[in-house]
């Protein structure tokens, strides 16, 4: 599952570079379908960044890989 979630994020990818940002995959639990994502560059202090992962990557991801129940962001450290 973990490969199917890489290739997903590879079709967003160019979006969010176009913008100054990207996404690095963090984690996949494969018991509950939870992906855990970070957000970088100009993506990561971005107001709109909410948006972005619910309507941009969870919707990808969640469409080309079926058993994905959620995309969550990775609290910042």
């Amino acid at each position: 599952m973990e490969e199917k979630v890489r290739e997903a994020l590879e079709l967003v990818r160019p979006y969010l570079q176009a913008d100054g940002g990207d996404v690095e995959l963090v984690g996949v639990d494969e018991t509950d379908g939870t992906v855990t994502v970070r957000l970088t560059g100009g993506c990561a202090g971005c107001p709109y960044s909410r948006m972005t992962l619910t309507n941009g990557i969870e919707r990808i991801v969640k469409e080309k890989v079926p058993e994905v129940t959620q995309v969550v962001a990775a609290e910042a450290a």
